[in-house]
C-alpha cells in the first residue's frame, strides 16, 4: 500500500534516476559506496528509492561533471553550493563568439510544449546557416543552454526530452537529404563508422557529429550507442571503413576509455584511423597515442587532413 502524501512528491527508483539524470545505475551504486551520497531508502520490496532532493542534487552533480569536475570533488556539496559551482563553471566555458541570439526563443517553444512550432524553427535556421554551422553555432550551445536549465529545475525532464527528440528529427532528415543535394567532385569520400561503447547511453554528440561528417561530404554509418567493442571491430571490418569515431561522455571511467580505445586500435587494420570526441578526461591526455582527438568544430578540419595524409589533396 502507497503512504505517500498527495503533496509529496513520488520517490524515484534507481531506474527512474538513471534515466532522469543519466547518472547510470552502477555509477549511483558505486557513489553511494565511495562517497556515501546518494543516500537511497529502501521500498517495500528492498528496492532503492530516491527522494526528489537527491535527483535534484544528482542532476546538479552530472551537470559539473560534463563541465569537466570530477565526481568526488563536487558530490561533498549541498545543492545550493553545486548550483553556484555550475553558474560558475559554465561562464568560464562560453564561447568567446557571441552566443546565437534567439537561444532563448528555442527553449522557450520547448517550456511551452510547442514542438511543432520548435521542430519548425530549427528547420528555418539549418537551412540559412548550414547543416555544419547549424550544429557547431547554434545546436552545441543551444544543448548546453538546454541542459542548464533542466539542471536548475527550470524544465521538466519530459520536456528536455521532448527537445532531444524534436533535434534529433530535424537533424536526421537533414543528414538523409545530403546525398541527394550536397556535392563535393572529385573529393574523397573518408567511410565512417560511428558508435558510442556500452556505458554510453547519450547519443545527441554521436548524432552531431555525424552532420558534421556528413556536411563535409563523408559517407556516415552509425552503429548508435551502448555498442560492444567486438561489434564495432567487426562493422568496421565488414564496412572497409576509413575512420571509426567514438563518442565518450565525462561520466565513463578515463582508465576504461583509455583501455577500450588501446585494445580498439590493436584490433583494427593499421591504416583503419581512430578517432574520439566528447569531453571525457581521458581524451585530455590525448588518449594514449591510440586515437586521434578532436573537438566538434575541429572534426572539418580532420577530414581535411585525413584527405591530405590519404590522398595528397586539399578538401
Amino acid at each position: 500500500m502507497n503512504t505517500s502524501s498527495p503533496s509529496q512528491p513520488v520517490p524515484s527508483t534507481i531506474s527512474d534516476v538513471e534515466r532522469d539524470t543519466g547518472v547510470a545505475k552502477e555509477t549511483l551504486r558505486v557513489w553511494e559506496r565511495r562517497y556515501d551520497f546518494p543516500r537511497p531508502q529502501r521500498d517495500a520490496f528492498g528496492e532503492r528509492v530516491y527522494s526528489a532532493d537527491q535527483v535534484h542534487k544528482l542532476r546538479l552533480v552530472k551537470r559539473l561533471i560534463d563541465l569537466g569536475y570530477r565526481p568526488g570533488k563536487v558530490i561533498q556539496f549541498g545543492s545550493a553550493e553545486l548550483q553556484a559551482m555550475a553558474e560558475q563553471a559554465a561562464g568560464r566555458q562560453q564561447p568567446v563568439s557571441a552566443p546565437h541570439p534567439e537561444l532563448h526563443t528555442y527553449i522557450e517553444l520547448c517550456k511551452t510544449h510547442q514542438m511543432e512550432a520548435l521542430r519548425r524553427k530549427l528547420s528555418q535556421a539549418m537551412l540559412v546557416m548550414g547543416l555544419k554551422n547549424f550544429v557547431i553555432d547554434l545546436v552545441a550551445p543551444l544543448t548546453a543552454h538546454i541542459g542548464e536549465a533542466w539542471t536548475g529545475g527550470q524544465l521538466a525532464v519530459f520536456e528536455e526530452h521532448l527537445f532531444s527528440e524534436s533535434l534529433q528529427i530535424v537533424m536526421r532528415s537533414a543528414i538523409f537529404s545530403i546525398p541527394q543535394a550536397h556535392h563535393h567532385g572529385a573529393a574523397p569520400r573518408p567511410r565512417i563508422l560511428l558508435a558510442t561503447l556500452p556505458q554510453e547511453r547519450q547519443g545527441l554528440g554521436l548524432l552531431m557529429a555525424e552532420a558534421v561528417f556528413a556536411a563535409d561530404g563523408a559517407h556516415c554509418t552509425s552503429l548508435g550507442v551502448q555498442t560492444a567493442l567486438p561489434d564495432i571491430v567487426e562493422a568496421a571490418r565488414s564496412l572497409h571503413s576509413d575512420i571509426v569515431l567514438l563518442s565518450f561522455s565525462p561520466l565513463a571511467n578515463p582508465r576504461q576509455v583509455g583501455d577500450a580505445l588501446k585494445e580498439l586500435r590493436a584490433r583494427l587494420p593499421e591504416a583503419m584511423e581512430i578517432w574520439a570526441s566528447g569531453s571525457n578526461a581521458a581524451l585530455r591526455k590525448r588518449a594514449a597515442g591510440a586515437a586521434q582527438v578532436y573537438g566538434l568544430a575541429d572534426l572539418g578540419k580532420g577530414i581535411a587532413e585525413w584527405r591530405q595524409r590519404t590522398h595528397g589533396q586539399a578538401a
